[in-house]
């Protein structure tokens, strides 16, 4: 860095402070990306963070990983640690370290090194991954006949990148313009060269910044020296099979449209296999029109065996912010007679609002709605008999806060537990909207959040929840903040089945629902998306939840899983048998599989892997003293099934 002292104190920018002594190399302002830390002597990996922005509403985690993939350290941050600071030690390794920072962060991530550390960082694509300093620098470096893209997105902040190459001072200028759309990014391709080269890349302007690298690796120093080969070494995964049954897998399904959709999508829906839906309904509309869902409701029902389903009642134009008033009662009675004609088939959710804690100015005003419509449900005995059950409050989030202002005041899990203990005998259901876990290392939210929805509701003699937990709207990202390298890609596939499997894994959920079922203009964000003129194909994760349904059983078996890059769930169904999983790494994993007696031989046996390019393929293990085992590529999902003796 040209600057030789740094006000990271002051979290002023990415960069690195030196001074005429050698200080530590300092990282400030980071918010979303890893750092890769290989140290040649004894160190310590100090991490310091400040608010950002509603920090106070906000849980997050910190993870350490070695160089084979295990977790060495794990810091759990409390919404009300605002500040404060973690230290962990490093040893000498060949193999790098793995600093996590998941986004979205509400905090400003400030680390410390010594500087002979080497230190790589990998930023997120799209979404902002740092806080910077006008001028502020790094390096990377593009191996030869590389075809390497630098690109940049506009997030208010840094309004341009320049690259300069080192060896002959080349320059490349990449201006970050506004879009309408947030998945819209600027880019340019760099000259491809016989040798290896080394850019400097300099950020014009300050505040939030998004770069990174196509067709290269995705690593920046802040010197050149530093830029070394990141070495990740293989991993191994010992998981031992418990013949306990610890309670039954979630449906799994997705969010319906507001139509009936056209019979060309019919083979589609029909390989995504749901098994659980989301509506909406739109009082304005079936108000007007009280028969307008009918028959669509009707066809997802008989057509798609769909019968666990939630309605949220809403407005057309996105309005969530009902009110207990002529129309909204209307609707009300539209959707509960439309509920009774379905012949009372399964069970039917009704939300009265869409994320009240984020649309609603208070609790007190959703309350009102809340126990005026609990009454219109109940003055009717045929609504339960027909499977009408009411599902709160389908907050934005659970554990954390809505993206809106005064978020601490309006975490989901405040204003479930109040509508619990003033109408808990209204109430049959707790149902929630996860958002914003975009890192594949921080899908683990997904399980803890379940636990304490049901800590909350509390279990049954059975150990079962005493209310229903319906995870019945989630993605990566909430609206239209996406990203094509996460919703277009492989990605997907590695995230949405590390959420399935971390949701399941105490069976404790009812259902769990992607949002959406396909593709809308301003919300590409579906397992599907429409091809040519009227015709439908299954996204990458489309194509996992294929994958996924084909292996999923009835219930959930206790399995204990050393891993932490590796999520595996273990399910039964009769004499059936199986493990899901996925390796959320680039590392290839050793995994070995025992249980209370052996496993070998392995009756009916089939392992199976599903890669990148989204096919399953046949995979072979060995069965010898007792234990399976098997090699699972990096970012690969896998399914083993055998027959139980």
């Amino acid at each position: 860095m040209k600057r030789l002292v740094l006000l990271v104190g002051l979290g002023l920018g990415l960069s690195l402070g030196l001074s005429a002594h050698a200080a530590p190399m300092r990282w400030a302002d980071i918010r979303d990306g890893s750092l890769y830390l290989q140290a040649d002597r004894p160190d310590t990996l100090t991490v310091r963070w400040v608010p950002a922005w509603q920090a106070q509403a906000n849980e997050e985690q910190l993870y350490l990983l070695d160089g084979q993939g295990n977790l060495k350290g794990q810091r759990q941050i409390a919404a009300n640690e605002t500040r404060g600071s973690q230290s962990w030690p490093l040893a000498p390794s060949a193999a790098s370290y793995r600093l996590e920072i998941p986004g979205y962060s509400f905090r400003r991530y400030q680390v410390e090194h010594d500087e002979r550390t080497v230190a790589l960082f990998a930023p997120a694509k799209v979404h902002f991954s740092a806080e910077t300093r006008d001028g502020d620098e790094l390096y990377f470096k593009v191996a030869p006949f590389e075809h390497a893209v630098l690109a940049g997105k506009f997030h208010g902040g840094v309004t341009a990148l320049q690259a300069q190459r080192v060896a002959d001072g080349k320059q490349l200028n990449l201006a970050l313009k506004p879009y309408r759309g947030y998945w819209q990014f600027d880019q340019v391709a760099l000259p491809t060269d016989s040798v290896e080269q080394v850019w400097r890349l300099r950020l014009q302007d300050s505040g939030k910044v998004a770069f990174w690298l196509d067709g290269t690796a995705n690593l920046f120093a802040q010197n050149p020296q530093q830029l070394k080969p990141l070495r990740q070494d293989d991993g191994q995964t010992r998981l031992t099979l418990h013949a306990q049954v610890v309670g039954r897998t979630p449906n799994l399904g997705i969010a319906l449209p507001y139509v009936s959709p056209p019979p060309s999508s019919y083979s589609v829906l029909d390989a995504l296999k749901p098994r659980a839906a989301s509506y909406y309904s739109f009082v304005d509309v079936t108000a007007k029109k009280p028969q307008f869902e009918n028959s669509f409701r009707q066809l997802y029902q008989d057509r798609f065996g769909i019968t666990q389903d939630i309605t949220l009642l809403a407005g057309t134009q996105r309005k969530a912010d009902l009110h207990a008033d002529v129309v909204s009662n209307a609707g009300l009675d539209a959707w509960l007679a439309a509920t009774r004609a379905l012949g009372s088939k399964g069970l039917h959710y009704i939300a009265f609002a869409d994320e009240p804690n984020l649309n609603y100015p208070d609790f007190a005003s959703y309350q009102t709605l809340f126990n005026s419509m609990a009454r219109q449900v109940h003055g009717d005995p045929a609504n339960f008999k027909a499977g009408v059950r009411i599902a709160m409050p389908a907050s934005s989030r659970l554990i954390n806060g809505p993206f809106a202002d005064n978020a601490a005041d309006k975490r989901g899990i405040d204003w479930a537990r109040r509508l619990l203990s003033e109408s808990g005998d209204k109430i049959d259901a707790l149902a929630w909207h996860e958002w914003m876990i975009r890192n594949l290392l921080a899908t683990r939210v997904y399980r803890d959040s379940v636990r304490r929805a049901a800590e909350l509701v509390g279990l049954d003699q059975h150990g079962r929840p005493r209310k229903a937990l319906l995870l019945d709207q989630t993605n990566i990202s909430s609206g239209s903040s996406l990203s094509p390298y996460d919703q277009e890609t492989h990605f997907a596939s590695l995230w949405w089945a590390s959420v399935v499997i971390n949701s399941a894994q105490d069976g404790l959920l009812d259902m769990l629902n992607w949002f959406q079922a396909a593709d809308e203009p301003d919300y590409p964000k579906g397992m599907l998306r429409v091809v040519g003129d009227d015709r439908f194909e299954l996204k990458p994760v489309g194509l996992a939840q294929q994958f996924i349904q084909q292996h999923w059983l009835d219930n959930v078996l206790r399995l204990d899983n050393d891993a932490f890059e590796v999520d595996v769930l273990a399910m039964s169904a009769q004499k059936q048998r199986g493990l899901l999983g996925v390796n959320k790494g680039t590392r290839m994993q050793h995994v070995s599989l025992g249980g209370e007696k052996s496993l070998c031989p392995l009756s009916k046996g089939v392992l199976v892997y599903f890669g990148a390019d989204s096919r399953s393929q046949p995979a072979t293990y060995r069965c010898q003293q007792g234990r399976v085992s098997f090699e699972v590529p990096g970012e690969t999902l896998f399914a083993l099934s055998w027959s139980a003796s």
